[in-house]
């Protein structure tokens, strides 16, 4: 005699299978976790310039009331993702398992780390590739060559988007009108004396470089550091990514870099096409 399903069971069994929204599709509001969202905006409300924030800052920062805010801070606590110190939190170091996953299982990093090899082979110079991630390029994989260039040539660092080259090479991807409609919204402060922090003259730049397909900025980020990029195109011509070589600009003049890493940025972009 065949079993009875309780009504539970036949229920799931006759349930059309989950389905998982196409990338890009907005997901629906009851689909969302409030909780989640709220929790990563804390995490976020953290950077370099504020290790360390009270709860009320954390408020401020996140729109969250106070008594919201000190809820998600102790539940970070009580998880390990943060410390407390009186009345003063700060991120631990178990927040990096966050990155892990993402450096250990997405395809872009392993995908591109071998071919940042090969240019710093070629060329004894630092090589990085980043994405977008709202006003900044994150930098998902690089390599330097055995030169300290700069401390945010490293996986997991963030820079501003509009002042370096993989910025405006991820910017210039998008339709004009939205790179402007993007540049008002920026504090335009200048890095560097060099640093380009008109906005028409910007938008104009991130034009060019859509233009001629790639990026050249000379210490406009830093003092003493010259970079070029080219964007990184899936087989079905979106940018996806970034790739750049960095120089110190007591080494190389910016014509001699873009004369040198030009090439063999050119090729490692039409090989990574093929595969991403």
């Amino acid at each position: 005699m065949a079993a009875r399903r309780s009504p539970t069971t036949a229920a799931a069994s006759s349930a059309p299978d989950e389905t998982v929204e196409p990338q890009g599709t907005p997901a629906r509001q009851r689909d969302l976790v409030a909780g989640l969202d709220k929790g990563l905006q804390v995490i976020e409300a953290f950077d370099q310039e504020r290790p360390r924030l009270t709860i009320s800052e954390v408020a401020a920062r996140t729109g969250l009331t106070r008594a919201a805010a000190r809820r998600y801070l102790l539940t970070l606590c009580h998880l390990g993702f943060a410390s407390q110190d009186r009345n003063l939190f700060a991120l631990t170091a178990k927040v990096l398992r966050l990155s892990q996953s993402y450096m250990h299982s997405a395809r872009l990093p392993r995908i591109v780390q071998p071919e940042l090899m090969k240019l710093s082979r070629e060329l004894k110079e630092a090589s990085s590739a980043g994405v977008l991630d709202g006003s900044d390029v994150l930098c998902v994989a690089a390599t330097s060559a055995g030169r300290v260039i700069s401390s945010t040539l490293q996986p997991g660092t963030r820079v501003p988007a509009w002042c370096t080259a993989n910025g405006r090479v991820l910017l210039a991807a998008w339709p004009q009108d939205a790179v402007q409609a993007w540049i008002a919204q920026q504090a335009l402060q200048p890095r560097t004396p060099q640093t380009l922090t008109d906005p028409q003259r910007l938008a104009a730049e991130i034009e060019q470089v859509r233009e001629r397909g790639h990026a050249a900025v000379d210490q406009e980020f830093e003092p003493g550091l010259r970079t070029v990029s080219v964007p990184l195109l899936n087989f079905r011509g979106e940018t996806v990514a970034a790739l750049n070589v960095s120089v110190h600009a007591s080494r190389m003049e910016m014509d001699e870099l873009q004369e040198a890493a030009l090439p063999p940025l050119r090729q490692a972009q039409v090989h990574l096409r093929q595969i991403l």
